[in-house]
């Protein structure tokens, strides 16, 4: 099995021309900056749609960070910085262990380029046609020297203190990276809304999350959360460097979609985490809580024992080829799993954060919100749908009741199955939307909205506002059978509809939901509140009355559409 991805789709010219998104939005006529500079400045009698828009020099987009200068490049005026070192190689004695600093550098290092991928299984990535076309992943190298992030910023050296989003990228705790999906990119938002965007590259899997504490104590003491830490170690890197790139450390927005979500709610959770931002969004992956430690710690047992080691032969784990150890490692955990059977909880089985007691002290939001997430306000979404069962198999467009009850009893999308009460659930459901075919109940069903408002009732009861919203929004692909699938929604919060047209289809219908999104988490950036970006009065969530803005050509704020239905789900 190869230990690297050979580059695919994400060729330079790719990425050259992937802002045609920003063309289409009217923005034709930038200057590329890197300081205040006159690089691309209109030249007399060439039109704005002549012009030079890439520019990459010895005195352009030049930048400093504690640990050295970087050099990226300007396009169509926003700032690229890729690739840039946030925390050392992780291979070897550092495997297992929170992330150390990156060692200086006197020469400027070239951010031109995305960081590699935390180790994880890339064999047939793309073996599904229909998922790689709809989601366009962005894949390259694989390596253990992975703690890199990317940076958009419209200016830097310009004295201003601009808001900072800091996107966790999605795929459970297991896959993904910070530029997977086109969608990611910070072009766009970037430049709308004169705010820095950076993406973050973290330890996945095994490598982040294989819980050792009981093995060797104190040494090995945080082994199982040390993907999460990354994520704090990112956060400090722009406590620290942001201002060199136009940010403000002072206003940060941490935001992620589905295992990205989860890692918001997580690090929402961590003390050491705390001041490091002042924001928080969550998109399909609401958690109130996280694994367990003792599983956590039975599974770093069955590593050893898999590996014929003892506790004190840990080092030898460290000594391994990553995709050995990767290997060894799930297999271990697949034992496991057998052993232990069925499960009601997702976070319980594999390679996941667990409350440590010490960087993790609790779940985050189970029983009540933890204190350390006192003073941040958050916006929660999900996508109406998650699931669209029927993209690629029509005939499910005509699946009956009956059978939508049969196979919600093993399992409802990514939870569990609800067993004998699926067919409670179907009817409550469509009772409540009376309009929906089955396949669409099913996919309403399999989504996250109770995870939402599990999240928003307990982090509600804290004096920060929480705003809630449900996207509806159904793109015009597969003959309308995407519907609002688990993804769709970020690159309309990102104005990157006419980037990830694989997700929207382009064109001026998406787009205008996604000025009034763009604009509203624009808003919450600066504010804590994202009413007056663009879309209807948004009210703040309360248990009571559950106040969701539901998100679709036309946008409104309902009263917990779906209550009745969701009582009917198992507790």
């Amino acid at each position: 099995m190869n230990t690297q991805m050979k580059s695919t789709r994400r060729r330079f010219f790719k990425t050259m021309g992937a802002g045609a998104t920003g063309l289409a939005f009217g923005t034709a006529a930038f200057t590329a900056t890197s300081c205040v500079s006159t690089v691309g400045k209109k030249e007399k009698g060439v039109a704005d749609n002549d012009k030079q828009i890439l520019f990459i020099g010895d005195e352009i987009a030049l930048a400093d960070t504690q640990y050295g200068k970087v050099k990226g490049y300007v396009l169509r005026g926003i700032n690229y910085f890729l690739g840039i070192p946030y925390g050392a190689d992780t291979s070897g004695a550092n495997r297992f262990m929170p992330p150390q600093k990156p060692k200086p550098w006197n020469d400027i290092f070239p951010a031109v380029w995305w960081g590699n991928s935390a180790p994880q299984i890339m064999e047939k990535r793309y073996a599904n046609a229909y998922s790689s076309f709809a989601d366009h992943w962005n894949y390259d190298d694989v390596s253990e020297d992975c703690l890199r992030l990317n940076v958009f910023t419209p200016a830097i050296n310009d004295g201003k203190k601009r808001p900072v989003l800091v996107w966790f990228h999605g795929g459970g705790f297991t896959n993904g990276n910070g530029i997977e999906q086109d969608g990611y990119n910070g072009e766009n938002f970037s430049r709308k809304g004169d705010v820095v965007f950076v993406s973050v590259n973290h330890r996945l899997g095994p490598m982040g999350f294989t819980n050792l504490a009981t093995a060797r104590g104190e040494k090995y003491a945080a082994s199982g959360n040390v993907g999460m830490l990354d994520l704090v170690a990112a956060l400090e890197w722009v406590r620290d460097n942001i201002t060199n790139f136009g940010g403000d450390p002072g206003n940060v927005t941490i935001m992620g979609q589905s295992g990205g979500g989860a890692k918001v709610c997580i690090t929402t959770s961590m003390p050491s985490a705390k001041g490091l931002y002042h924001k928080a969004v969550v998109l399909s992956g609401a958690t109130t809580r996280t694994g367990e430690k003792e599983y956590a710690e039975k599974l770093g047992d069955y590593i050893l024992k898999e590996a014929g080691l003892k506790a004190k032969d840990i080092a030898k784990l460290q000594e391994m080829p990553w995709m050995d150890y990767y290997l060894l490692a799930n297999k271990a955990a697949a034992k496991l799993a057998a052993e232990m059977g069925p499960t009601s909880g997702i976070m319980r089985r594999g390679f996941n954060p667990c409350v440590d007691g010490v960087y993790i002290p609790g779940d985050p939001y189970y029983p009540v919100a933890t204190p350390v997430a006192e003073g941040v306000p958050m916006m929660i979404c999900s996508t109406m749908n998650e699931m669209a069962p029927s993209r690629t198999m029509p005939e499910l467009e005509n699946i009956t009741f009956d059978k939508v009850k049969e196979n919600l009893k093993s399992r409802a999308g990514f939870g569990p199955g609800l067993g004998e009460k699926a067919g409670e659930v179907v009817d409550a459901y469509a009772k409540a939307f009376p309009d929906k075919k089955p396949v669409e109940i099913w996919s309403i069903i399999s989504g996250n909205r109770q995870g939402v408002v599990d999240l928003a009732d307990a982090k509600s009861k804290q004096a920060p506002p929480v705003f809630v919203a449900w996207f509806c929004w159904q793109p015009p692909l597969f003959d309308n059978r995407m519907r609002a699938f688990h993804c769709s929604d970020i690159c309309h919060w990102f104005y990157n509809t006419d980037l990830m047209l694989t997700h929207t289809g382009g064109g001026a219908r998406p787009r205008n939901l996604s000025e009034k999104m763009s604009g509203a988490l624009l808003q919450f950036m600066k504010t804590g509140n994202p009413d007056n970006g663009g879309l209807p009065t948004w009210a703040r969530y309360t248990s009571e009355k559950g106040e969701v803005m539901v998100l679709d050509d036309i946008s409104e704020l309902k009263y917990d559409p779906d209550r009745e239905a969701r009582r009917s789900l198992p507790s």
